[in-house]
């Protein structure tokens, strides 16, 4: 009994250490969608929309095994935060091109306090699947423990999994802090951060199409080393560019 138990503690400390670097680009996309609210709003923003993300992580746990069976779940994911970062990337373009005069007859439309917490929790859903896989891949390797299942896991890797998804959502919540910060002291890196939501819709994307329904392209594939060196290698190259380019800026501006 210790043995086993010995092995949880070992998986739920790898999958806490997995859920901290998947909130690293979850929080990004977060900290871009509160920013323009007000600083007290931003922190209800947050947690008003976190705390629905918990529900629906919750709920969803329950019902994991007949998610992951339609393809089509993720594909509105991919499709979302593609369209939220084109869209986002454009208007910012857009607005560079304009006069100050332009900017100030005509504002740009954000959205208000129920509108950005509606929108924190649809990004959230988007990744929350992407989070749930991996943690669900992990845990099923544990041996089980009890007799009794819940949505289909054995009861003590479903526990495996919600710890694990609750420490994920309250790292989400305070990186999400912290990106605001830098995104007011480098304004650059509101380029980069869409551009990373850009991509993390692309890896929603490459899940879709290794879906075992589909098999567009090698089900193993976004489980390959390859992959992931190419997925965080980009990520990491588009922060440094977001960081530097608003050094830049701000040397330019002094």
């Amino acid at each position: 009994m210790e043995t086993i138990l010995l092995e949880y503690a070992w998986v739920l400390l790898v999958l806490i250490l997995l859920e901290g670097l998947l909130s690293a680009d979850n929080a990004v996309v977060m900290a871009v969608m509160v920013r323009h609210l007000p600083r007290v709003q931003q922190k209800k923003a947050l947690f008003y929309g976190l705390l629905g993300a918990f529900v629906f992580r919750f709920a969803a746990l329950f019902l994991i095994t007949t998610l992951v069976k339609y393809w089509w779940i993720q594909a509105l994911g991919a499709a979302y935060l593609l369209f939220m970062s084109a869209k986002s990337l454009y208007d910012l373009y857009h607005e560079s091109s304009e006069t100050a005069e332009d900017l100030l007859e005509k504002p740009r439309k954000k959205s208000g306090f129920w509108m950005t917490v509606l929108k924190v929790e649809l990004a959230d859903i988007a990744f929350a699947l992407d989070s749930m896989l991996a943690a669900v891949a992990l845990a099923v390797t544990l041996p089980a423990l009890g007799d009794f299942e819940i949505g289909g896991i054995n009861g003590g890797q479903f526990a495996v999994i919600f710890i694990g998804g609750i420490i994920g959502l309250i790292l989400i919540r305070f990186a999400a802090r912290k990106f605001i910060v830098l995104l007011e002291k480098y304004p650059k890196l509101e380029v980069a951060a869409y551009l990373i939501v850009g991509w993390v819709g692309v890896k929603l994307l490459v899940l879709t199409l290794a879906h075992e329904s589909l098999q567009i392209i090698d089900p193993a594939f976004p489980q390959s080393t390859w992959w992931k060196m190419t997925f965080w290698i980009v990520l990491i190259g588009l922060v440094l560019y977001g960081y530097f380019s608003s050094v830049r800026q701000n040397k330019k501006v002094a």
